[in-house]
């Protein structure tokens, strides 16, 4: 099943998004709900709230009087960590359960008000981001809510800003506008990236495109590698280093709008271990047949690797798995720092890419054409590498 985090600020009008996904087909775990009924009156989570807080977080009913408890909790650091201690395990067992039944070929949107906050991006294949402009949501949360103007204002500076939101959203939904246009976006989002999303991570097929096309550099590739990064990190369940490689590595170079990333493993027999399973159910499934890098220098025979794509029909990887001090291993990280640290190579390479993309405008052809210029840069990149003492 695909896990999609759903998230954005107090007032933003996640609840909506959350709505429209669950018409389409989506399985909601709502996670403000699930808070509710794990502290509901006769739970062990309520009667352990009051032996820590005493009955003065209680209501007249015997429910907890969550007004009372922030009162108490907003701003003493040891008692919040003390509730969250109590809460939170709670939250992710019930979470786990709802996950658990639902469809093997669900979507399940988990809603969650403070999944930045908390550090839970990684743990999803998606994150959306609902993003609207300050003064709307204080709008809605005076007028919807009946909120004091500060009160409104002090909930929305306690939680994430648009800037970290951002920064761990694969998507951002603007609803600034109508609700027809909103549920147009969510619509668009459900069958353009969502249900594909499914379907290749359930057969796992990586997305990927014949034809090369050079795309302007994008100031967020290294935001995008980061988020990813921290996705196959989750998933692999251990302290590997993870590079950025390729072009969308190198600051101001044109690329194709994929981002490579090199996965340094111990061994070629790790990679076909269970990694490539927990790769592939993270989103990376490997990709069919034997996979090698262009040997360089000429003749140095070829150097094994292996290759994971990207189930995600909207952010194309490629995923390279080498063995930790190989040559293939070494060569991905020093070309991509020679092109970095020298911009007069940096602009060759530009101009041979836009004359490959318009002359063999095929993945094939294109890789080949370029490797007479990589086997002169290589030797100018070791050279550098020896005047410069660099290290990978």
């Amino acid at each position: 099943m695909l896990m999609v985090g759903l998230t954005g600020g107090i007032g933003s009008g996640k609840s909506a998004v959350a709505t429209r996904l669950a018409e389409r087909g989506a399985v909601i775990v709502d996670a403000d709900r699930v808070a509710r009924e794990v502290v509901a009156p006769g739970t062990e989570g309520l009667a352990e709230i009051v032996a820590a807080f005493s009955e003065r977080i209680l209501g007249p009913d015997g429910a907890l009087d969550r007004a009372a408890l922030g009162a108490v909790v907003f701003g003493d650091d040891t008692a919040r960590r003390r509730l969250e201690s109590i809460t939170h395990p709670r939250v992710r067992a019930r979470t786990a359960e709802l996950v658990a039944a639902a469809p093997s070929d669900a979507v399940v949107v988990n809603d969650v008000p403070l999944l930045i906050e908390v550090g839970l991006a990684p743990t999803y294949h998606l994150v959306v981001v609902v993003r609207t402009a300050l003064g709307t949501r204080l709008e809605r949360l005076t007028r919807d809510r009946g909120m004091p103007r500060a009160e409104a204002e002090r909930r929305i500076a306690a939680q994430a800003d648009d800037a970290r939101r951002r920064a761990a959203a694969d998507v951002v939904i603007d609803n600034d506008g109508t609700l027809d246009q909103l549920h147009a976006a969510v619509d668009a989002l459900w069958r353009d990236r969502l249900v594909p999303y499914e379907r290749n991570l359930r057969d796992r097929r990586a997305v990927g495109a014949r034809q090369v096309v050079l795309t302007e550099a994008d100031p967020s590739w290294p935001e995008q590698y980061a988020r990813l990064a921290a996705r196959i990190r989750h998933a692999t369940g251990a302290e590997r280093r993870i590079d950025h490689i390729g072009s969308t590595a190198v600051p101001g170079l044109a690329a194709k709008d994929v981002i490579d990333i090199q996965l340094t493993v111990d061994s070629l027999a790790e990679a076909d271990g269970p990694l490539a399973d927990r790769l592939a159910e993270a989103g990376f499934p490997r990709l069919p047949g034997e996979w090698w890098d262009n040997p360089r220098p000429p003749g140095s025979g070829r150097w094994e690797k292996r290759l994971h794509g990207s189930a995600d029909p909207g952010r194309p990887v490629n995923l390279h798995l080498r063995v930790a001090g190989s040559p293939g291993w070494r060569y991905a990280l020093l070309m991509r720092d020679h092109l970095r640290a020298d911009p007069d190579q940096r602009s060759a390479y530009l101009a041979l890419k836009r004359e490959l993309a318009a002359s063999a405008p095929d993945s094939g052809s294109y890789a080949t054409a370029r490797d007479p210029w990589f086997d002169e840069e290589y030797l100018r990149a070791e050279e550098w590498a020896g005047q410069t003492g660099w290290q990978p």
